[in-house]
């Protein structure tokens, strides 16, 4: 059966440092025999302020992070999930936050750019984000076809979000990435239970690369990277640090569970 790993880091503002610690981590998850390994969101780039994003954009299909990509990927000969990469491309010069996959070759297979972006207040604290003050939002959904089955893509805050899932499962995923960068007293109140329905919801595995701990910015990410599978149950976890987990995923027994427990095909509402 295929392995897969999801990876946790505690980015900071310094591109060249968090890619020295993404290479060693892809590294682990590729001698661990990992034929697909997901990397957290900001994984290469977590600024000092919001707005830093717009000075380390890349243009699309250019620059250092889509280079350390594409090269990892082919010299693991793994299937990479590349978090998010700060792309240009607005007209106002808010930048995509774009979840990038590439393939055992080094060739980028899919592009989805965040759809739902944090907007909020956090309950009970002085902490706040806007998000769409510098990210410009994705439109449409992507799933992509990968050696461990067809993967649908998604980013962090729009896993509050159960309608993207169900369009996902409904094109076809048997497999969900949920690469994140939750804050830790929404991660501490609803990251697993979230991650869990999702995955129960639209009988789907779930990779959920995560930041975790205390960043340059003042701000602490939550972690609990998790792999979960179709039927909710928690495979790996790794709850805090940096770190790499790796599970099995049983395409053959999704299909089955599916067969004899067909909720996907009962949906009445569309």
């Amino acid at each position: 059966m295929p392995l897969v790993s999801a990876i946790q880091m505690t980015s900071g503002p310094d591109v060249s440092a968090n890619l020295r610690v993404a290479r060693a981590l892809l590294e682990q998850a590729a001698g661990a025999g990992a034929q697909l390994a997901a990397l957290p969101e900001n994984f290469s780039f977590l600024g000092l302020s919001d707005g830093d994003k717009r000075r380390v954009a890349e243009d699309d299909g250019s620059g250092p992070v889509q280079d350390f990509l594409a090269q990892s990927a082919r010299r693991l000969g793994m299937w990479i999930v590349g978090g998010t990469v700060p792309l240009r491309g607005a007209a106002d010069g808010r930048v995509a936050a774009a979840c990038l996959v590439y393939d055992c070759a080094g060739e980028r297979r899919a592009r989805y750019d965040k759809i739902h972006l944090f907007d909020i207040q956090v309950p009970g604290r002085s902490e706040s984000y806007r998000e769409s003050a510098n990210v410009a939002p994705g439109s449409a959904p992507v799933v992509v076809e990968t050696p461990v089955g067809r993967l649908g893509l998604s980013v962090c805050y729009d896993v509050r979000f159960p309608e993207l899932f169900r369009r996902l499962s409904a094109a076809g995923a048997e497999l969900l990435a949920v690469p994140s960068a939750f804050t830790e007293p929404t991660g501490r109140a609803h990251w697993e239970t979230l991650l869990r329905a999702r995955a129960i919801e639209n009988l789907c595995w779930l990779i959920a690369p995560a930041q975790s701990g205390f960043h340059p910015n003042g701000r602490e990410t939550y972690g609990d990277s998790m792999i979960i599978d179709h039927w909710g149950r928690v495979l790996d976890r790794l709850p805090r640090g940096r770190g790499c987990i790796t599970a099995e995923i049983d395409l053959e027994r999704q299909r089955r569970d599916r067969g004899s427990f067909p909720s996907l095909a009962h949906r009445v509402f569309h």
